[in-house]
């Protein structure tokens, strides 16, 4: 089943000068549940640009995006945040959580702009936090856990919703190669076990050795990449 899709999918942009320059190009690329993603290429390729279109943070000058099926395009600003907030989870190279709130509030917070009541969304964080491993954390600060914790508590905040789809960009690159690992074979555990697509921007080898699929991002436009092309 395919949860996430593009055709033609292109951004252009304009210069200081008034020239174009072409960012993306055309790109084609579907997604399946379950599937595990991942993309390379080098800084300044379109990558976070590329995510950013897929997750509806931005719209293409051309081409189209669907997300479970619903088309990104011709939507309102309010429609394009409630496909993002019930279909896509984010995770960025900072975890951008909010320092005064316990890493238990943080994952609690999407639930509650959603509306649910504190109950509920209380046991659901609590069970996304145990998932990723961090059962005795739930009431330490930001600053009270390490790196890896941060973006582990990043992770489950992101699926606090039960997205659909789950986009990263650089998720490891701020972390250590202990912590790395241990979240990248948190990826594959839940791609697995939750049946989950994910697209992940990497400069990692390892973390692009264990999906499903690799791509290349150059001059705008993707390319199948065998992973052992992939510069660390």
């Amino acid at each position: 089943m395919i949860v996430l899709e593009a055709l033609d999918l292109s951004k252009v942009y304009r210069g200081g000068d008034g020239a174009e320059i072409v960012v993306l190009d055309g790109i084609n690329l579907s997604v399946q549940r379950g599937e595990m993603m991942a993309i390379v290429g080098s800084s300044g390729a379109g990558k976070s640009t590329l995510l950013h279109l897929l997750g509806a943070l931005d719209l293409p000058t051309r081409g189209t995006v669907k997300i479970a099926d619903q088309p990104t395009t011709g939507r309102s600003d309010e429609e394009l945040s409630e496909l993002r907030n019930r279909s896509v989870g984010f995770v960025f190279q900072f975890h951008h959580l909010l320092r005064e709130f316990s890493a238990l509030e943080n994952v609690m917070m999407p639930m509650r702009i959603a509306g649910w009541d504190d109950r509920r969304a209380d046991a659901r964080a609590r069970d996304l936090l145990a998932r990723v491993g961090l059962s005795a954390r739930t009431s330490h600060r930001p600053s009270e856990l390490s790196g890896g914790e941060q973006q582990r508590t990043a992770v489950a905040r992101a699926l606090a919703l039960d997205p659909a789809v789950l986009l990263a960009d650089e998720p490891s690159g701020n972390l250590d190669h202990a912590n790395s690992e241990r979240l990248h074979d948190l990826f594959v555990e839940l791609s697995r076990d939750l049946e989950i697509a994910m697209v992940i921007a990497t400069h990692n080898r390892s973390l692009a050795a264990r999906a499903d699929r690799t791509l290349t991002l150059e001059d705008g436009r993707l390319t199948e990449t065998d992973v052992r092309e992939v510069v660390p």
